[in-house]
């Protein structure tokens, strides 16, 4: 790992250390933000991403129609307004004009278009593509029910008019809108590159920063976009973003002064005692939950009695103890802050019943009990749970289960096209609103990963979708969940996640939010004393 440069500072020098070697910074000749990924990032074609790593980057050197606030409200990004008619069901976007792309090609509403289409498309596969339902026949069309994308709900009216068509009411649209999924694509380079657009080389941006090196494995670089029509980075001129799974060897990195910021998969489980005294160690609740995902088609997770007597022997408890605080028990799947989170839904720790359902199942002690694996991704704490939730369901239930850790991008693939009969799921808002939650395990949802499918809890979840009394949407989603986690058990919550970071004190403008955001051009370097 090369050294990033450091300078002795003749008047001013800011000592920091997380260990008894203080690292000297020039804090007015920095101008690169060093930060660890953890893994490659699976893809930056925003139709075909869907993980936590590719949106970081994309949010970055990508815009939408809106981006959040500090206070998590969707604010104009791309679109410098929009108005809503009095039924609710269509917005009109009015494109900023004067924005160009890093090749200075102007910025138009067919860009939008394009991108839409292309993500709704069926031949596309992609996994968000529901995230765009809300529009007129954009579900008809991603099924392959009509095949003309002019009778899906948005158009180009000029080069600065988008308007959108929805098939009912949805006050979150314009929190929707801000989503990587959603971004603007280029016709013209994707069909020049096919594949490959998005490398280096080929992509053209139209975020604060340009990618300008892509290493696979090993790391990347952005860099400040010149031609970007919003606010500029202060002095965050270059972020260098390394690839190390290592949490043990990230912190080393971070120690030595190599990395100026960690999150939670960065941070080994059992330093983070001695890291809560250094000063930079900082912790928040996010809108985030993780779950234990069943393929109901997979035998004997297709009975329903299997899957609440696993979810009958999990210990949360004992979990949260593991991971030194980095979440809180949960049984339901709204997050806590959230509307409509509900935290008596859900099975709760009953080893005695959980073995009684299991018996019931036709497997007493576990007696039988057919081969079953667990898939987990090999990054942060995730085997020491899933090593705890092996030891549970043994000791609880008598039932061995074999444990199967991959890589990042491999996991990923494997839950999409073939899961396993029990996985590690976990979910981050992309927006705050319960419906980012629910909406996730509808039939038609490309990040279900259960090939669960209840019509009634999709109506439900819908319903109060459009619901404006917010009671009654309350109601609706307390069904919901209830079908979801106590009758049907597509998936058992154990865990809401809480952002652990290491942040160096010269660094402002990278506090964690519920919501995960990182915004580099917000960022900027500070002299301390």
């Amino acid at each position: 790992m090369k050294n990033y440069y450091f300078f002795l500072f003749s008047t001013l020098i800011l000592f920091f250390s997380c260990n008894n070697n203080p690292t000297v910074v020039n804090i007015s000749e920095k101008d690169t933000l060093n930060i660890n990924i953890g893994t490659e990032p699976p893809s930056l074609d925003g139709s075909l991403a869907t993980d936590s790593t590719s949106y970081t980057i994309l949010n970055n050197i990508m815009d939408g129609l809106t981006k959040f606030s500090h206070e998590h409200k969707p604010e104009p990004a791309l679109a410098e307004s929009w108005t809503i008619s009095e039924d609710g069901k269509t917005f009109v976007f009015k494109i900023r004009e004067g924005v160009v792309w890093s090749d200075g090609v102007p910025l138009r509403a067919q860009d939008f278009v394009y991108s839409w289409n292309r993500i709704l498309n069926p031949a596309t596969a992609g996994d968000y593509a529901y995230f765009l339902f809300d529009l007129e026949n954009a579900e008809e069309y991603n099924a392959g029910k009509i095949t003309d994308f002019s009778k899906v709900g948005v158009k180009a009216i000029d080069d600065n008019t988008l308007q959108v068509k929805l098939k009912r009411p949805a006050t979150y649209f314009p929190s929707v809108v801000s989503f990587m999924s959603t971004f603007p694509q280029r016709e013209d380079i994707i069909k020049k590159h096919g594949q490959s657009w998005t490398d280096p080389e080929n992509i053209v941006t139209i975020g604060p920063y340009k990618l300008t090196k892509w290493k696979h494995h090993d790391f990347m670089i952005l860099e400040e976009n010149e031609k970007y029509w919003g606010q500029k980075p202060k002095n965050v001129k270059k972020v260098k973003m390394i690839m190390n799974e290592n949490p043990s060897s990230a912190l080393a990195l971070y120690e030595s002064g190599e990395l100026d910021f960690l999150d939670s998969k960065s941070i080994p489980v059992l330093e983070v005692p001695r890291l809560v005294d250094t000063g930079e160690f900082i912790t928040r609740e996010a809108y985030r939950g993780s779950y234990v995902a069943f393929n109901i088609k997979k035998p004997p997770f297709d009975n329903p009695l299997v899957r609440k007597a696993f979810a009958s022997a999990i210990e949360r408890d004992s979990i949260v103890g593991l991971i030194q605080g980095a979440g809180f028990p949960a049984t339901s799947w709204i997050p806590k802050n959230m509307l409509a989170h509900n935290p008596d839904i859900g099975i709760k720790f009953d080893p005695e019943n959980g073995r009684k359902l299991l018996a019931e199942a036709g497997f007493p002690g576990g007696k039988n009990f057919p081969d079953a694996s667990f898939l987990y991704p090999d990054v942060g704490n995730n085997r020491i749970i899933a090593e705890a939730l092996q030891s549970m369901w043994k000791k609880h239930l008598g039932v061995e289960v074999e444990l199967d850790n991959q890589e990042w991008k491999v996991y990923l693939k494997t839950r999409q096209t073939n899961p396993p009969e029990i996985s590690r799921g976990s979910w981050g808002a992309d927006f705050p609103d319960p419906h980012n939650f629910m909406n996730l395990f509808e039939c038609a949802s490309g990040n279900n990963h259960t090939n669960w499918c209840n019509p009634e809890y999709d109506r439900l979840v819908e319903t109060a979708a459009e619901e404006q009394d917010t009671e009654k949407r309350v109601d609706l989603y307390n069904k919901a969940q209830t079908i979801l986690t106590e009758t049907d058990v597509a998936i058992v919550p154990y865990v809401n996640q809480v952002q652990q970071n290491m942040i160096k004190p010269f660094i402002k403008g990278l506090e964690p939010d519920p919501l995960n955001l990182i915004y580099f051009n917000r960022v900027e370097f500070i002299e301390t004393n």
